[in-house]
This record gives C-alpha cells, sequence and structure tokens, in this order.
C-alpha cells in the first residue's frame, strides 16, 4: 500500500511531501518527494479516556450534576446500565465503535463498567473491529480475567488497593479519576501509584509537583468538564510536567470524536497545534502502553488520510494547524488499520 500527500511524520510531526509505504501493516519507508494529491498522512488518533458503554443514552441527563450522571452505583447512567437489554448495549457500543473509527481514532482507552459481564459485552461489540482497545474493567477484581487492567472510580469511592496489588501481580494496567470535583482524592490517587490519572481538574501546586515527580501521566477530558460544570484542568500546567493525553470521556455526554476534543483544546489554552496533535496521538499511546500514535517506520499502519482538497481544507497553509483546528469528520478519505 502507498499513501502519498503531505505526511506528518514523526512525534514533532514534520510537515513532508512524499508518500508512506506499507507491508503487512507496517510502515516500511517513508519517502520525500514530489507527489501529486493534497492528502494529508497522519497517525490515527488514541482517544485516552471513554464510557463507551454510555453510548445506550447519549444526551440523557440535562441538568443534573456530576454526582447525579455517573456516580456509583445508583447515578444516571449506572441504572441506565443496570436496566440496559444486552443486545441493545451491544449494539449501541458497535455503533460508537464504527464512529470512531470513521472519525480517524485507531484505538482506545476504556474504563467498562459491568464487572466481567461488562467487558465481555465489550469485546462482543468489538468483534470484526479494527479498532485497538485497551479494555480496564471495574466493580470486581475479577475482571482482570477478561480485561487489560483495572479503570478505578475515584479514590473516594472505594479502597482500591487489592485491586492495585492486582494488576501489578498480573502486569496490566491501572488507571483512576482523580480531582474531577475536588482535591480530596487525589493525594489518596496518587498514593496508589497507578499508571495513570484522569482529569484532574482541581489540581493544586502540591497535587502538579507529585504528579512531575512521579512522571504520572495524565488522561485529560476538557468537553465532558466544561459540559459537567466542574471546571477545566490546568492543561497547559500539566503539559510543562508529565505526559498529557486528550479522551472524550462518557458518550452520553459527548461526541467520541478527537477532532471535537482537539478543536476546543487548541482554542481553549495556549498550547501549540503541534502539543495538541500529540496529546490526541502518541500521548496516548504512551500512557496505554501501545506502539502507535506517531508516523515512523517500523510502526505498526495505524494511519488516518484526510482530503486535503475538501470545501473545509482547500487552501489550508499550516497542515498541523489545520488538523487540529479545522478538520472534521467529513474530511476523513481513509483510516489505514491492521485487520482484526
Amino acid at each position: 500500500m502507498i499513501l502519498e500527500g503531505t505526511i506528518l511524520r514523526g512525534p514533532s510531526f514534520d510537515a513532508v511531501e512524499g508518500r508512506v509505504v506499507v507491508e503487512d501493516d507496517r510502515i516500511v519507508a517513508i519517502e520525500e518527494d514530489e507527489v501529486y494529491s493534497d492528502d494529508i498522512v497522519l497517525p490515527a488518533f488514541v482517544n485516552a479516556h471513554t464510557h463507551v458503554g454510555d453510548s445506550i443514552a447519549k444526551e440523557a441527563g440535562e441538568g443534573l450534576s456530576l454526582e447525579e450522571l455517573v456516580a456509583p452505583p445508583d447515578g444516571l447512567k449506572h441504572r441506565l446500565l443496570r436496566e440496559a437489554d444486552r443486545s441493545e448495549l451491544v449494539a449501541a457500543m458497535e455503533r460508537s465503535l464504527d464512529y470512531m473509527e470513521q472519525s480517524g481514532t485507531g484505538a482506545f482507552v476504556e474504563f467498562r463498567e459491568g464487572g466481567v459481564e461488562g467487558v465481555r459485552a465489550l469485546d462482543d461489540a468489538l468483534e470484526g473491529s479494527r479498532l485497538e482497545s485497551v479494555v480496564l474493567g471495574r466493580e470486581s477484581v475479577d475482571v482482570l480475567e477478561v480485561a487489560d487492567g483495572f479503570g478505578a472510580s475515584g479514590a473516594n469511592d472505594a479502597d482500591f488497593s487489592s485491586e492495585r496489588r492486582a494488576t501489578r501481580r498480573a502486569d496490566k494496567l491501572f488507571g483512576i479519576h482523580a480531582g474531577e470535583v475536588d482535591t480530596t482524592d487525589i493525594n489518596p490517587a496518587l498514593d496508589l501509584d497507578p499508571d495513570f490519572l484522569v482529569h484532574l481538574v482541581q489540581a493544586e501546586p502540591l497535587h502538579l509537583n507529585r504528579v512531575e515527580d512521579s512522571g504520572m501521566p495524565v488522561a485529560v477530558c476538557p468537553r465532558s468538564n466544561l459540559v459537567t460544570d466542574v471546571g477545566l484542568p490546568p492543561v497547559e500546567e500539566l503539559i510543562e510536567r508529565t505526559t498529557v493525553a486528550l479522551g472524550t470521556d462518557n458518550v452520553f455526554l459527548n461526541s467520541p470524536s478527537m477532532f471535537r476534543e482537539m478543536e476546543f483544546t487548541a482554542k481553549l489554552y495556549d498550547l501549540t497545534a503541534h502539543e495538541v496533535l500529540a496529546m490526541a496521538t502518541g500521548n496516548g499511546a504512551e500512557l496505554a502502553g501501545l506502539d502507535c500514535g506517531v508516523l515512523e517506520v517500523g510502526r505498526p499502519a495505524r494511519l488516518t488520510v484526510l482530503d486535503g482538497n475538501s470545501d473545509n481544507l482547500a487552501g489550508a497553509q499550516n497542515p498541523v494547524r489545520a488538523v487540529v483546528r479545522r478538520a472534521g469528520t467529513s474530511d476523513v478519505k481513509r483510516v489505514v488499520l491492521p485487520e482484526s
């Protein structure tokens, strides 16, 4: 397979004209050359934090607080998930996964409710999908038998020490929400020495120092935090201290579109387009331990190809800035992912 156009190469997204050569689902060459294509070739996105199960209840819960929406065990989302028919749940997740792929996402990190059965339902939804998934189960340490790790709701909800020990023994990921509503669960979350944190909206200098000292990656979800009215994460401060990745969070609050998340983040914070694109690709891969998110020789071919001559992108002078601040799903010409 040969892809031609403007190639956003390497971790710094150097824009070069030429072609990407793919063999056996890996990038075997990046050749600089004059080509006659307006396409833009970039790494497929890595969505660093999702709750795909919420696909059964898009835009539910208007006017409810964050606790009323998502707090276990009786927040709206948990009640709806318990009441949902399994086939309905799987079908809804399948459609969100399809949309994610259509919008240029190649991998995602899921916090999956429902214990072992919840993980198995997502596995069914992923049947035939080309997306690379990192599924972190919840609610019981038993999920480690079928999941890629454990995704904790927050240190104020329970003592997750046993789950943390179990993930270490199993050599699997442990992620935890922290600092979404207030500061009280941030230090207890850090004390667990997780593999990564989610949100950190309320982080204070002490917490930022601990994050930096430990090299703790953080997944941020600015659109979700705005919708739930908890504030906005200190992304500029975080990005100076650690690896920061972008996620879209609950599907019932936001579409799982990394284009929308990038545009929102780029226009809200004083960040370069290169920094934001890294948050949506390589940083998420690093957080999750995936070998993708960077367009380099030897890497798996998880790529998104945009039509640089679309009505939306034609005439763009800065391809990285155009991808981050202007591009959308309708500009996606092709998503190159290994077959499942």
